[in-house]
């Protein structure tokens, strides 16, 4: 498998290059740490169902930063038994506890800061780091469940979540017999054979690890 077509769809609209990344455009509502500890088990349960029974149809835009915003709001969401009907996950001991949102909590789903200040239901790949996210580092070893992985490789732009022993992404392409989602073993993708793809901080071509601006 070559990463080399990871970013076909992650690309479009993403002209700034990573080293022009600032932090978010406007002070936002933020999750408290149990919230936030709360919330990243949602994500990663949402990543993990889509990898193992192929995507929702509730998911629609298929590629790197549409899983991001997918997983996102659908981890701010109430996972009531309807929810968890229409997302394919069973009711065991296994789900996250309930994120309690506030009104201004909740309001956080699909609400994103576009570039140019906008907030919209949609952001890039790029603008989703750029002004939706805080740099954490450039060395995994600083990485918590649901941060993201960028890498700019000048025309191609792509996220990856962090996982934990694994990194969840999407190529951006979807065919008959190729969803597109993948999941790599982060001790594989350290030495990937084309090291423009490798999360370490000599690689100039990974911009670091981001986490989500309203986590505390």
């Amino acid at each position: 498998m070559a990463l080399r077509v990871l970013a076909a769809a992650c690309t479009a609209a993403v002209a700034p290059r990573a080293h022009a990344l600032k932090g978010p455009l406007q002070q936002q509502v933020r999750l408290s740490q149990e919230q936030s500890r709360a919330f990243q088990g949602w994500m990663l349960r949402i990543i993990n169902a889509q990898l193992e029974q192929g995507p929702t149809p509730r998911w629609q835009h298929r590629d790197c930063a549409g899983l991001v915003r997918f997983a996102v709001n659908e981890a701010l969401s109430p996972h009531d038994a309807k929810w968890l009907r229409a997302n394919g996950i069973a009711t065991d001991r296994r789900l996250p506890p309930e994120l309690d949102l506030t009104g201004e909590q909740a309001a956080l789903r699909n609400r994103w800061v576009q570039t140019g200040g906008q907030v919209g239901h949609f952001v890039t790949a790029i603008a989703l780091v750029q002004h939706n996210s805080k740099f954490i580092a450039r060395e995994v070893s600083q990485a918590q469940p649901g941060d993201l992985l960028f890498f700019d490789q000048g025309d191609e732009q792509h996220l990856m979540v962090w996982m934990g022993a694994r990194i969840a992404y999407h190529t951006g392409t979807v065919t008959t017999d190729d969803n597109g989602l993948r999941a790599v073993d982060i001790k594989q993708l350290m030495t990937w054979k084309d090291t423009r793809w490798q999360p370490v901080a000599s690689n100039p071509n990974f911009a670091g690890i981001f986490r989500l601006s309203f986590l505390s």
